[in-house]
């Protein structure tokens, strides 16, 4: 595969990145309230769940650095939800629901991310496509009697 160090490179860093991010997240649930001025919530264990979901997401990031060739759809999963997070923000911002300054939370989940991800896609695509193309069955045998 093209670029497969840096592509594991990448993909070790998003792991550790994820699984320390997702055990803050479960330890100090409202974090992310008092640094953007937020008020605290009064169910921080939704945000301990995401912290949850996004430490098991650098499991699987650890995977795709482990064998880079096999992991196009876990990082296509992860590179959607680095594209419709910030999506979900921006509406969040523009509605005036949530402040500018929660743009911390897609900076480093998703933004910084868009272009190393972006990029593996590219090059793995045809190592996943390959691995789902029908062989070419044989004919059967023919039979005798």
């Amino acid at each position: 595969m093209r670029r497969a160090r840096l592509h594991r490179a990448t993909f070790v860093a998003a792991g550790i990145y994820n699984i320390l991010w997702g055990c803050y997240a479960v330890v100090d649930p409202q974090w992310f309230f008092r640094v953007t001025g937020m008020t605290e919530s009064n169910t921080p264990q939704i945000f301990a769940t995401l912290g949850m979901v996004l430490g098991l997401y650098g499991i699987l990031y650890l995977e795709v650095a482990r064998v880079p060739s096999r992991g196009w759809l876990v990082a296509a999963v992860g590179m959607t939800g680095k594209v419709l997070g910030p999506l979900g923000l921006l509406w969040l911002i523009v509605t005036g629901t949530w402040p500018v300054d929660s743009v911390i939370l897609v900076s480093t989940n998703d933004l910084m991310w868009w272009i190393p991800f972006g990029l593996y896609l590219k090059d793995a695509w045809p190592s996943f496509h390959h691995d789902f193309q029908t062989p070419e069955r044989s004919s059967p045998p023919e039979r005798t009697g």
